[in-house]
Parts: structure tokens; sequence; C-alpha cells
């Protein structure tokens, strides 16, 4: 005879839950310094290395700085929280917590304070390289650099708490990498414009964020002031990251024994 048990109830949206799940995910991070070195400073050794292999023309690299500024930080975030979390779903943590009166949209958003608590001191470090070291040329005010660059973390953060369902291994996690992030990378205007792309091309460039990302930094790069193709830039990348997490949290279910 097998028993059932039922799991607890949901319950609604509680700030201080959110914020002892983002606590808890930190105290786990704060022990795994490599993980903290590989979030906050491979973007800027990554801008670093593209600064000088740039060094004979620095117009190349103001050209495509400001983009990347926005792109590596979103693949860095990708890779982290994917992996972080598939680590708790497969060692049984996440399935403990859902055990508890510990609502989806708590635990969600716990996880993606955390994550983003780092995603705002990488993306500050990163923009203040690029600016203030390694003299990247923006026609625009530096705190909307700053701005295009969170939401672009943040963003990644979303994607790899999606994508953390759906692997059962930490290098299935990784092997998502390509699938999801590398043909955003080709067709989100970096290395030709997206309207000289064929058009079935240009057409899901048009559906990616990424384009908007790379979009909202060039508007930054070229504009001394907010353009309204800036804030529907942000405003994409925002709503795009706010969706991703909730598919984030549907992809969490409770047991039913």
């Amino acid at each position: 005879m097998t028993t059932r048990t039922r799991s607890a109830p949901t319950t609604p949206f509680n700030l201080s839950r959110t914020t002892a799940t983002a606590a808890r995910v930190l105290r786990q991070l704060r022990h795994d310094p490599r993980t903290i070195a590989l979030m906050i400073l491979i973007p800027c050794v990554m801008l670093f290395l593209l600064r000088y292999v740039f060094d004979g023309n620095p117009r190349t690299f103001d050209s495509i700085g400001a983009s990347l500024l926005g792109i590596f930080p979103l693949i860095t975030m990708f890779l982290v929280t994917s992996i972080a979390t598939l680590r708790e779903r497969t060692s049984g943590t996440l399935e403990r917590l859902l055990a508890l009166p510990l609502g989806k949209a708590d635990l969600i958003a716990g996880y993606a304070l955390a994550f983003g608590t780092l995603a705002i001191i990488q993306s500050a470090l990163a923009t203040g390289l690029a600016l203030w070291f390694l003299d990247l040329d923006v026609t625009g005010s530096p705190w909307l650099l700053l701005l295009v660059a969170l939401l672009d973390a943040l963003l990644g953060t979303a994607l790899g708490l999606f994508v953390s369902a759906f692997a059962a291994s930490e290098f299935q996690a990784v092997q998502f990498m390509p699938a999801v992030i590398f043909p955003q990378i080709l067709l989100c205007g970096l290395f030709t414009p997206r309207d000289a792309m064929h058009p079935v091309l240009e057409g899901l460039s048009n559906a990616l964020p990424m384009s908007y990302a790379v979009d909202g930094m060039n508007e930054v790069l070229n504009h001394t002031d907010m353009t309204a193709t800036f804030l529907r830039d942000v405003l994409i990348v925002a709503g795009c990251a706010l969706l991703v997490l909730g598919l984030g949290a549907a992809t969490l279910r409770r047991r039913t024994a």
C-alpha cells in the first residue's frame, strides 16, 4: 500500500520569505569563490582583452565594445545561474523547499534577487572599467549604459533559471548555451545590421531579446539623450526577463507522493 502525503499549501507572495531565500543562496555562493569570480570578473577580463585586441584601431572597440558590455554579462549570468539552480534541483533542495509553506513566486523571486544582486555588482564593474579605464567613447549617459548592462545580466539570470528545468546534469546545462545564447549573438546585429540580413533571419532577430539589448547599447553610444527607441528597447528586455522568470516559476513542481 502506498501512502500519499500532501505538500504544504501555496501561500501568497511574501517579501520576508523571498529575502530569506535570497540570503540562503548568497550564503551558499559565498563559499564558492570560483563561481563569484566567474560572474564578476570574467566580463571585465573579456572587455580588457577586447580593448587591446583592437589596440591599433580604437574606433572598432568603440563600435562593438558597448554591445559586448551587454552581451558578456548575459552570457556569464546565464551559465552560472543555470548550473547553480540545476544543483539545487538535482540535490533535492528545491523539492524540500517546495514542501514548506513557500510559494513558487517567493522561491523564484528569491533566486532572482540573489543572482540579481551579483548582476548589479558585475554590471557596475564592467561598465566602470569600459568607460573610465578602457576609454570606451560613449555619447550618452553612463547611467543608461549601466541600466542596459544590468537588464541584460538579469535577462541572463532569468534564462538560466528557466533552462535549468530541462537539464539533467551540469553538462546538459552547458549544452543549452549553443541552443539559447549563440543564435542570439549571431542575429543580434553585432556582426552586421539586422536589416541587411535575409528577411527570415531579420524576422527571427526581431523576436529575440538580445537584439534589443544591443540596440539599446547603440542608442546610448550614439545619442546624448534618452530616445524613444532606447525606452522601447529597455522595456522589451525587462519584459522578456519577467516573462522568462514567470516561465521558470511554472517549471517548479510540488511533489505529491
